[in-house]
């Protein structure tokens, strides 16, 4: 493999969450059925039928903003999220253990790009699975991903390299 070549890179958008794309669609069902049942007549029915249409255009443009991409490369994760976020390196250098997790025991988790609560560092787009990495330190990074077996083999072979 090339040196400049990635050993692994996924991409994590912000509306493909199926939890959250569920809650989407049920708020935009309520909003049309209390349009249809409002008899269409007044300004009510149609705040319904707008709501509802703008509920519709905004998950489908949620579902192609890039939250947050990961790169691991070098002997070092790279996470880059979008806009004004910072990019976060982690040296694999100082990682002592790698290992596949659930990324949480709750049915619905909230995005989040670098937050640091107890210890830990998170980063979190979708899914159900995530990778801790553990530093020398102690510190704990958890990412999110949808392909966590090929990420957990690509960091393991970027550590031995």
């Amino acid at each position: 493999m090339d040196e400049n070549q990635a050993a692994f890179i996924e991409k994590q958008y912000l509306g493909r969450d199926y939890g959250r794309i569920s809650i989407r669609m049920v708020l935009a069902l309520f909003c049309f059925g209390a349009y249809y049942l409002s008899g269409s007549q007044g300004q009510n029915a149609e705040l319904f039928l707008v709501v509802g249409f703008g509920i519709l255009i905004g998950s489908v443009i949620m579902m192609f903003l890039l939250h947050y991409k990961t790169t691991v490369n070098n002997k070092s994760i790279v996470l880059d999220g979008i806009w004004t976020t910072k990019m976060v390196k982690i040296d694999l250098n100082s990682i002592v253990k790698v290992e596949a997790v659930p990324y949480s025991s709750y049915i619905i988790n909230n995005p989040v790009y670098n937050l640091h609560q107890k210890g830990t560092v998170r980063f979190y787009a979708g899914g159900k699975d995530a990778v801790r990495l553990t530093d020398r330190d102690g510190l704990k990074y958890i990412i999110g991903t949808h392909r966590q077996a090929e990420l957990e083999q690509s960091i393991k072979r970027e550590m031995k390299k």
